[in-house]
């Protein structure tokens, strides 16, 4: 009876999770969410930042094609209802440590630089995330001169927050 009466209320707290292959506190689900939410910052993701972006979490997190189809269909379902990137960090903030929370923002980074342009949205998005996920500036700006020099990007001026 017990398990009924929280199984109800978990339905109603969250009937969208039954649903989902990826619970709340993974931090993949996590991670996901934000590079969906970059990638969408300038409106449909173009074909190239799809392929990166289904490249990145097949690689990242070892995951095959159908595996990652789910995680990145989850984390667009739960990236539509966040308000703001503090519960995302904050799960990856609990789960990785430094080093991991830094692939998490190259990731970013490589997303940013798929289409070949970042734009100021992007650039404040991903410098928000970083700090929320407790990356210096110094880390940040240097992860972000090492994707574009490895993608042949431009890096416009890195001023203090931005």
């Amino acid at each position: 009876m017990l398990d009924g009466l929280r199984q109800f209320i978990a339905d109603i707290v969250a009937p969208q999770d039954q649903h989902r292959t990826f619970g709340d506190s993974d931090y993949r689900l996590a991670a996901t969410a934000l590079l969906v939410h970059v990638v969408s910052l300038d409106g449909q993701p173009t074909a190239a930042e799809r392929r990166k972006l289904h490249g990145l979490i097949e690689s990242h997190f070892g995951l095959d094609h159908g595996t990652a189809d789910r995680l990145i269909a989850d984390a667009t379902e739960v990236e539509g209802e966040a308000v703001d990137l503090y519960h995302f960090t904050s799960v990856i903030m609990r789960s990785l440590d430094e080093e991991g929370r830094k692939r998490i923002v190259r990731m970013m980074w490589e997303l940013v630089f798929a289409d070949g342009q970042v734009s100021e949205f992007e650039d404040n998005v991903v410098w928000r995330a970083s700090d929320l996920l407790g990356i210096s500036q110094r880390d940040r700006i240097e992860l972000k001169h090492i994707v574009a020099e490895r993608v042949g990007g431009q890096v416009k001026d890195d001023a203090v927050g931005g």
